[in-house]
């Protein structure tokens, strides 16, 4: 990077109480200068280059990733827009796109992915900020992308080989003569290790994006920091008090998982093997313990809440609670059915029949109870679903018993500020005001909102909506405790 940029860059930083250090086997890492409470913004930026997630079932609007009102771009067929306002302020860039992707034949266009469009887009805005005809800015920079990480060195040859027909691809699209070969299909493994799903306040992923100073910030298992996005804006926000001079961290990951799921996850999407301090406990009571609840059986005495370890004369698995022997058969045969129903599942396209697809899932689910834990995760990811699949047809009884069986889990398996809890919250709270539990309601949106307000904020239009409905549960709730007392 040039020195002037850097040095931009550092009083960037400096202004915000942040520093970057190099760490053993970390590299670039980012760290606090002052004291830091749940809640507040440590970081923010707009991504370098993004795209939306565009597939043949759906199209976003390129400037603002919405779905309402789109109409194709006429010069290339690839790109959609929601109106004029997005379309010219992305035009800048996109009228050297659309020249760029009519030089392939329409058919053609439709191999155009996300990743391969957000690698193009690159290129272009690199070439026109060198023009001066896009501004540099010391957060807004190709010097920025180019010190990344790649781990080139580690990846596979079929990886490095699918890495290359890609960089064809691109190459082909831009037709740019400075551009080498190797260096895109360098950067597309910088794409995989530091590209962010950018997702909505509901934590839906809507599109992708490259986010250079966020990228700095490392993995933990137990992060202290959470990222979220406010429309394509990166926010880093603080999720425990942080101590002056202490790392900053977020989760790349999915983190309801035993050590071991989690390490293999690190390793085959980030080529890294993570030494946080949960993953420093691997192998220990409690490490073996916890991947036991989450990922083991559960035991033949439905009433024990015993977790369950391999027995040692090798008969079955013996429950750490009640010493109760679970049989080898026993598990083998659920497991077999499990897996029978599991594939007839998967056969079957839920669209056509979602009724039917929602009997399916709740046999598996009655497998799972039998089989495992009751805080598995796959029993939670099934309930997930079922969940999702009652509300789309509107049944909100059932969806609300789920959602409270869900709760519970996610309290178990997450931090106690992480969003997906609250948002499980705000689900539970809107469909208990919906059935008329009002009071029930109040309690859950309360829950939500505090958990909320630490990784969302409190000003965006999400956080709006819930604070409002809050306030009229809560108008409704002493409307109704009104009319009892008159009543008495």
């Amino acid at each position: 990077m040039e020195a002037s940029l850097m040095a931009d860059l550092q009083r960037f930083l400096q202004d915000r109480c942040l520093s970057v250090s190099n760490l053993p086997h970390k590299g670039r890492s980012l760290f606090t200068t002052r004291d830091i409470r749940p809640g507040e913004v440590i970081l923010s930026q707009k991504p370098y280059i993004c795209v939306p997630n565009n597939t043949s079932l759906e199209s976003r609007c390129d400037g603002c990733f919405k779905t309402n009102n789109l109409k194709k771009c006429s010069g290339c067929q690839v790109v959609w827009y929601c109106g004029s306002f997005c379309q010219k302020s992305e035009w800048k860039l996109h009228r050297h796109e659309c020249k760029a992707l009519t030089r392939l034949e329409k058919e053609k266009r439709k191999f155009v992915t996300p990743t391969i469009r957000l690698m193009v887009k690159l290129y272009i805005k690199r070439n026109l900020q060198n023009e001066k005809v896009l501004p540099i800015t010391s957060t807004d920079n190709y010097s920025l992308v180019e010190a990344l990480v790649s781990h080139m060195s580690e990846i596979d040859e079929k990886q490095m080989l699918l890495y290359a027909q890609m960089a064809n691809l691109v190459n082909l699209i831009l037709q740019f003569p400075s551009v080498d070969l190797r260096e895109i299909a360098e950067n597309f493994s910088k794409f995989s290790c530091n590209a962010h799903s950018i997702c909505d306040s509901e934590l839906r992923p809507q599109g992708i994006g490259l986010f250079p100073l966020v990228s700095i910030i490392n993995h933990s298992c137990s992060p202290n920091a959470v990222l979220v996005f406010e429309e394509q804006m990166a926010v880093v926000r603080a999720m425990d008090n942080i101590s002056k001079d202490s790392e900053i961290t977020i989760s790349y990951i999915e983190t309801a998982g035993s050590t071991l799921t989690r390490q293999k996850s690190l390793k085959e999407q980030y080529l890294f093997h993570c030494q946080c301090a949960r993953c420093s406990n691997v192998g220990k009571p409690h490490d073996i313990e916890e991947s036991a609840i989450l990922e083991g059986y559960r035991c033949s005495n439905e009433k024990c809440t015993g977790f369950l370890l391999r027995d040692p004369e090798e008969k079955g698995f013996v429950c750490q609670k009640c010493l109760l022997l679970r049989s080898k058969e026993e598990v083998k045969k659920l497991a077999s059915d499990l897996k029978t129903v599991s594939e007839k599942a998967h056969a079957s396209p839920s669209a056509e029949n979602k009724q039917a697809a929602i009997e399916l899932y709740k046999t598996i689910e009655k497998l799972q109870v039998k089989l495992y834990h009751s805080f598995s995760i796959t029993l939670m990811r099934t309930r997930e679903k079922l969940l999702k699949m009652l509300m789309d047809l509107e049944i909100w009884r059932e969806a609300l018993n789920y959602c409270r069986l869900i709760v519970p889990v996610y309290q178990r398996v997450y931090p106690a500020t992480h969003p997906l809890i609250g948002l499980q919250f705000y689900t539970q709270g809107k469909l208990e005001w919906l059935l008329g539990e009002t009071k029930e309601a109040v309690s859950s949106l309360i829950k939500a909102f505090d958990i909320l307000r630490i990784s969302h904020g409190t000003s965006t239009p999400f956080m709006k909506e819930l604070s409002a409905k809050l306030e009229e549960a809560r108008a409704e709730a002493s409307y109704k405790l009104a009319c009892i007392e008159k009543r008495l």
